[in-house]
């Protein structure tokens, strides 16, 4: 039996070997499927019994892993964290300047939006305890670590300053608050760029030149429109400037985004993100301009009425922006065209410059080993 198997075990192997060098000559693969990718029925008429890849996916299965997190969560995670950030600037500007009734609205609004994005990243984490977990070390190239330690520094900071403006009690400690929530503000409106960006999600990962503009423009943008509709008409002006500056930074940075990307701007176009980013875009412009007018109208109702419905405008557009943000991350996650068509791109880029290519690297990005990265500190 012993001599039988082993003939036979020769003899299908040399079969083996003389079918594979006919499929060499014929310029076939197995299963039928041709070199230049015509394919067709197998080399005897067979049908095949598994489709054929298109050239830029893996037999239509995702290759990098979708987020599993929740919209809800983790979009009003990056709003309201934006928002409390963005207003603690605000609010500087105005305490120095002594509009002091604008200070103290952003202010307030600063530690309302970030006790919010606190109660939507707990949510999303589970239990409390595990963001305190995160403040047992302080790792300077964790954009998690850092962003754990930030949001700490920042949330007791604009506490004071919003404790001290609406009591009027302690105004040096109350400006010494405002002052160190100000400064660390404009990290809090883009550590969560990093975040995303530092994963390798396609659509966020290729994006991260522009994204942390991206979010500081729609976090500028939706804390002027907060101070234009709480702020009394003869102060709201300064509000009315820094949310033209957002907006304008907001258009910019999606603008230049879109047209970096290429193909894989394709998620931010199309689809519900696309739906979610166009309505924005149009809610952007359209507070844009409210402002813009509101400010050469004669103080009264309908001034007030005009930069309020501007004001709720640029806030519903920067929601929408963060929310159509991360459902583009997940949607190029779930579409393995757009991480091996940027595989590709990277070899035929190594080859054009002589660099070796790189071997056991997932296909997301050489630089990050994992899928992606949780998107929260």
């Amino acid at each position: 039996m012993t001599g039988a198997r082993d003939i036979f075990g020769v003899h299908g192997r040399g079969q083996h070997e003389r079918d594979r060098r006919d499929r060499d000559r014929d310029g076939q693969r197995p299963g039928g499927q041709r070199r230049d990718g015509q394919g067709g029925r197998g080399r005897r008429g067979e049908e095949l019994m598994v489709p054929r890849a298109r050239p830029d996916s893996y037999y239509g299965k995702p290759i990098v892993k979708e987020p599993v997190w929740s919209a809800r969560d983790v979009g009003g995670y990056l709003f309201f964290g934006g928002l409390a950030g963005a207003s603690s600037v605000l609010a500087g500007f105005a305490h120095a300047s002594g509009r002091d009734e604008l200070a103290r609205a952003s202010k307030v609004c600063a530690v309302g939006a970030i006790g919010l994005s606190g109660l939507a990243l707990v949510a999303d984490l589970g239990r409390p305890e595990r963001f305190v977990n995160m403040l047992r070390v302080a790792k300077v190239t964790s954009p998690m670590s850092m962003g754990s330690w930030l949001l700490s520094a920042f949330g007791g900071a604009a506490s004071v300053a919003a404790a001290s403006a609406v009591t009027g009690r302690a105004p040096r400690i109350g400006a010494a608050a405002t002052a160190a929530a100000a400064l660390t503000g404009p990290g809090v409106c883009t550590y969560t760029a990093v975040l995303i960006c530092n994963t390798a999600v396609p659509a966020w990962h290729e994006a991260h030149r522009e994204m942390p503009y991206l979010f500081a423009g729609s976090a500028a943008s939706a804390a002027g429109g907060f101070g234009m509709i709480a702020a009394p008409s003869d102060q709201a002006g300064q509000a009315v400037r820094f949310a033209v500056l957002g907006a304008a930074t907001e258009l910019t940075a999606k603008s230049l985004l879109l047209r970096r990307l290429g193909e894989t701007a394709e998620p931010y176009q199309t689809g519900r993100p696309g739906k979610l980013m166009e309505v924005a875009e149009v809610l952007t412009a359209a507070g844009l301009a409210g402002a813009v007018l509101s400010g050469g109208l004669r103080p009264g109702r309908g001034q007030r009425l005009a930069a309020g419905l501007s004001g709720a405008a640029l806030l519903a557009s920067s929601a929408l922006t963060r929310l159509g943000i991360f459902e583009a991350g997940r949607a190029s996650a779930r579409d393995p065209k757009y991480t091996v068509n940027l595989q590709r791109a990277r070899m035929r880029q190594r080859a054009a410059t002589g660099q070796p290519a790189a071997t056991g690297q997932p296909a997301g990005d050489a630089h990050h080993p994992g899928t992606h990265a949780k998107p929260h500190p």
